[in-house]
């Protein structure tokens, strides 16, 4: 007799405030099985994983796990039915253990009392049972790295006899090789029968890694298909609803490389040594590297944020100190940081207040003209809101991204960083993205870019800077290969190697 699948949810409606977001949606998931879900941001899949882990219920539809109806309005109802879900911000005490972590309020006792050592040799055994031999059960949380976080939560579900485990973007904050740790583990959830639900944005994952790929648009189930039967470029139609070419968009035409924008010649600070770097006029240089190589500590110290200590910095041929971000905006500098929801937006202010948040606070900047600007920067950058009143915390990923290029595009800076641009946002909108970024640089902006997507610099820049530890360790030509790049960021290639 065939087993039930592990998961077999349909008809599932919801809606808030009388607004439909999910409409008879299916998904079906079976024992053992990676299984994608994927759409635009506003597609649904956040939403449907909330009900699945008991932070929504739905309006109509039917959920079975295992074979048995079920229906929660809690979370701890989910995870006692043998579904777990790991969110972007995970839902660990930074104070405690792993392994106290791991059995928060399902603490082995004897005699009354908690029984640590219980608690640590099945904590170990977890971890063992995961193939992971780096982590230790009585290590502080809030030290770890977040792939160790990551491996915590997931030993938890396990912990919690979860037969389903529904990831969120697992790979969004991990560098190259945590990726890889990542995808071990998956395999062995896997082999152990467990069924992985795996929300990402990345594409090569979701053919890396899933059996099946549910497709969601605008709350609606649009299909789902075996990995093998469907191409990327097909996937990426069926997500968007129209096609979308998985290339990067070629330099425009008209676009000229023009006099140096920002020169730093031997920079150097606690983090990063040794730093040479031009960025001209109408040209994209990307800043390659593994997580901790100094590509956004070289952000950091081209803003002021922790400045070089060392060497100088030119901004148009002008020697500039910049020790502050209030320097760099004045010296015609720009950074679009990594984190827009911490570090780039007023979540609860308005599109138009977010928009002039860089002009309003440098009074120098602020002029009739660049506040009549704003409107136009925003409607160049296909920014889709219900208006310039609109809270930016109701808009998509993609658009809250475009809000927090537009505040700096309307200081009218000479050079932009960009730091993670893409992160977190819908196949459609990282295109159109991609492609304003050639524009800025066909207005004649320097643009600096870093990006963990290695292959976002490959097809974007025009040339690629590649640092490990702190340092620089190669130049290559835009379009160069993935091995030409890791040979330098992995230090077996260097600037002092033979031609």
């Amino acid at each position: 007799m065939t087993a039930p699948p592990v998961l077999d949810a349909r008809g599932i409606d919801k809606a808030f405030l009388g607004v439909p977001v999910l409409s008879s949606v299916d998904l079906r998931i079976e024992q053992g099985e990676v299984h994608a879900l994927v759409g635009e941001n506003g597609a649904g899949k956040s939403t449907l994983m909330k009900i699945l882990a008991g932070v929504h219920t739905a309006d109509a539809g039917t959920i079975e796990l295992g074979g048995r109806a079920v229906s929660f309005t809690h979370p701890l109802q989910a995870q006692r039915a043998g579904v777990a879900t790991v969110f972007q911000e995970f839902n660990l005490l930074p104070e405690l253990t792993v392994a106290e972590n791991v059995h928060l309020g399902r603490e082995p006792r004897r005699r009354g009392r908690i029984d640590r050592r219980a608690m640590a040799a099945a904590t170990a055994d977890l971890l063992a049972d995961l193939g992971v031999d780096d982590l230790a059960p009585a290590a502080k949380v809030g030290s770890l790295s977040v792939a160790h976080q990551q491996i915590t939560e997931i030993a938890k579900a396990l912990s919690q006899g979860a037969d389903l485990i529904c990831m969120d973007e697992p790979t969004a904050a991990l560098a190259d090789a945590e990726v890889a740790l990542l995808y071990r583990l998956v395999e062995r959830l896997r082999e152990k029968g467990v069924a992985v639900l795996y929300v990402s944005h990345r594409l090569r994952e979701i053919f890396d890694l899933c059996d099946r790929i549910t497709v969601l648009k605008d709350g609606r189930l649009v299909q789902c298909v075996d990995t093998a039967d469907i191409t990327p470029d097909d996937l990426v139609t069926a997500m968007v609803g129209r096609r979308i070419e998985a290339a990067f968009p070629e330099r425009l035409p008209g676009t000229e490389t023009g006099d140096v924008r920002l020169k730093v010649t031997g920079g150097g600070n606690a983090r990063i040594d040794g730093v040479d770097l031009e960025v001209r006029a109408g040209e994209i240089v990307g800043l390659a590297g593994l997580q901790g190589s100094g590509r956004t500590e070289i952000a950091e110290a081209v803003f002021g944020i922790r400045p070089f200590t060392r060497g100088t910095v030119a901004v148009d041929g002008d020697v500039r100190r910049i020790t502050s971000p209030r320097k760099a905006i004045k010296a015609g500098l720009a950074l679009v940081t990594e984190d827009r929801k911490a570090e780039g937006l007023a979540l609860n202010q308005s599109v138009r207040a977010n928009a002039r948040m860089v002009l309003d606070a440098n009074a120098h900047l602020r002029s009739r003209r660049r506040l009549d600007r704003i409107p136009q920067i925003l409607s160049g950058l296909d920014l889709v809101s219900r208006g310039d009143d609109q809270e930016v915390r109701y808009l998509s990923g993609g658009n809250q991204q475009k809000v927090v290029v537009a505040k700096w595009l309307a200081a009218e800076p000479g050079v932009i960083v960009l730091d993670e641009p893409t992160r977190g946002i819908d196949v459609g909108a990282k295109h159109r993205l991609y492609t304003q970024i050639r524009a800025l640089a066909a207005e004649g902006l320097a643009v600096l870019l870093i990006a963990s997507e290695l292959i976002e610099v490959i097809g974007l820049a025009d040339r690629i800077v590649v640092l490990h530890e702190g340092r620089i360790a190669g130049e290559l030509p835009g379009g160069a290969t993935e091995q030409e790049v890791m040979a330098y960021a992995t230090g077996r290639r260097s600037t002092e190697d033979p031609a």
